[in-house]
């Protein structure tokens, strides 16, 4: 089997991305742009020794994906402790619902969000009493 081991956020303006993704989940970012070509930062997700991976914040090469169209790609999923409280934070620093928070019944809350940059994600937070 072959697990994912790193993502790609493509973006329009890399400050506003940058700021919207280290407001809303405290995500560190390093300069990799020397290396890739072109603006491109990693992005430190999280402790090395948590689940999950690291990825990176990319220039786009192509127009930005129209508002409601079909996703075109795989949309990443963020774990969250409490959504409703990253819901605010997304909201406060311009990313918008894409789809609202619904039950997987007795796993979680889930719902998506379209980010500054016009890209779908995912919050998912465990609960087994979602119903």
């Amino acid at each position: 089997m072959s697990r994912v081991i790193h993502f790609e956020v493509h973006v329009d303006d890399m400050e506003r991305a940058k700021k919207f993704y280290g407001e809303v989940f405290g995500w560190k970012f390093e300069d990799w742009s020397d290396f890739a070509g072109m603006p491109y930062f990693g992005a430190v997700t999280g402790d090395g020794d948590d689940m999950g991976i690291n990825g990176a914040l990319m220039q786009r090469q192509t127009p930005p994906p129209e508002m409601n169209a079909a996703v075109n790609g795989f949309a990443c999923t963020m774990g969250v402790e409490d959504l409703d409280a990253t819901e605010s934070i997304i909201l406060s620093n311009g990313g918008k619902v894409a789809m609202a928070k619904y039950a997987l019944p007795g796993m979680a809350w889930q719902a998506y969000y379209t980010d500054t940059e016009g890209n779908i994600f995912g919050l998912h937070q465990p609960d087994e009493s979602a119903k």
